[in-house]
């Protein structure tokens, strides 16, 4: 999976405090070594909140699914 599938996934996925879809900011990277055996993550998003500032990070799978890091 390309790195802009990632980032239109990640932008996708709702804020788990609030439920909105604004995103201030989104980071995404490779995942870790130890993301990747643990979960099946090939990659790491980090979001901030635009709404209530909440900080969150997710690992997205080859599959597109998304697993809470």
């Amino acid at each position: 999976m390309s790195r802009d599938r990632a980032e239109r996934i990640a932008r996708s996925h709702a804020c788990v405090k609030c439920g909105e879809y604004s995103w201030k900011r989104s980071k995404v990277a490779e995942a870790t070594a130890a993301e990747r055996d643990a979960l099946g993550g090939i990659w790491r998003a980090e979001l901030q909140c635009g709404v209530c500032n909440t900080r969150q990070e997710i690992v997205i799978t080859t599959d597109g699914d998304i697993v809470d890091g």
